[in-house]
């Protein structure tokens, strides 16, 4: 085998260009070479772990009529005369249920961490990742690789915007992120999911979710930011009806009935006279009345 290794900054389309013959071992015209089916082995750190069984039976089917039309891509195992997947289990997979005994492969020479950039980019390039799965793998190549945002978009041949919206869904609760994986609600839905601005209320927004358009759960998440204005508790009003307890004590006071008549801006005081001496003295009273 060479010592030539390719570089991994273009994503895969640069592994599988036409000047790989340096990196091949016993190369066919065409680059690749068929190997046995047994003595070929999957990556342990494979980052894809579920395979839709519908789809991989849909696979399988085309490999019976048509072969194995793209190669897989491997390197040297551990283990003398065998081989492990780089990129294209599910090809592998799909060939061995076919019931074929050997496949089409690219046989490249690299070390683990650029095995394990190459089984995320090659996985992340596919068209059937669940949402989760896609910002799983974004964060995988950040965190294990030093990898910026930008230099994953430029991986993965996608916009930098997509990767970061992508990554935001990792940010919802446990059980959110398990109903996106197995299609309960879209990855638009969860993006409507983390506008709810109370992290307590997403669970139960996305169960309100379920069978929503995209935009009816925007709509729901803005309903649910707009917080209600709880009106405090009033405490019951003591009523005092002033004018009736000044008349009583002005009757306490003058020995007399009085009547207090109260207008918007005046009012009327009556007072009550008994006998023509009594209404003697109540003038008298009030001449002397300095108000």
């Amino acid at each position: 085998m060479a010592g030539a290794k390719m570089g991994l900054g273009g994503g895969l389309s640069n592994l599988f260009g036409s000047d790989t013959s340096d990196l091949m071992e016993e190369s066919l015209d065409n680059g690749t070479k068929k190997l046995p089916l047994a003595k070929i082995e999957p990556n342990p750190d494979q980052p894809r772990k579920a395979f839709d069984q519908v789809s991989l039976d849909e696979l399988t089917e085309s490999i019976r009529l048509h072969g194995v039309i793209t190669p897989i891509t491997v390197r040297k195992g551990e283990k003398d005369g065998y081989y492990q997947i780089i990129a294209g289990e599910r090809r592998w997979r799909a060939a061995r249920q076919a019931g074929l005994e050997d496949i089409p492969a690219m046989v490249l020479e690299a070390e683990e961490d650029e095995v394990m950039e190459l089984a995320l980019i090659e996985n992340l390039q596919r068209q059937d990742l669940n949402p989760i799965e896609e910002a799983e793998g974004y964060e995988r190549l950040m965190k294990q690789f030093g990898l910026t945002q930008e230099q994953v978009s430029k991986r993965v041949v996608k916009s930098r915007s997509a990767v970061a919206n992508a990554l935001r869904l990792l940010a919802l609760p446990t059980e959110v992120r398990t109903m996106v994986s197995e299609g309960e609600i879209s990855g638009g839905h969860a993006r409507a999911v983390l506008a709810v601005n109370e992290a307590d209320k997403r669970v139960e927004a996305a169960r309100q979710m379920v069978g929503l358009s995209v935009r009816q759960s925007e709509a729901l998440a803005k309903r649910m930011n707009k917080k209600t204005v709880e009106k405090p508790e009033q405490s019951p009003e003591v009523s005092v009806d002033y004018i009736a307890e000044l008349e009583k004590e002005l009757e306490g006071a003058l020995g007399r009935k009085i009547s207090i008549q109260q207008g918007k801006h005046s009012g009327q005081l009556t007072l009550e006279y008994y006998g023509a001496e009594d209404l003697e003295r109540l003038s008298e009273a009030l001449r002397n009345l300095r108000v």
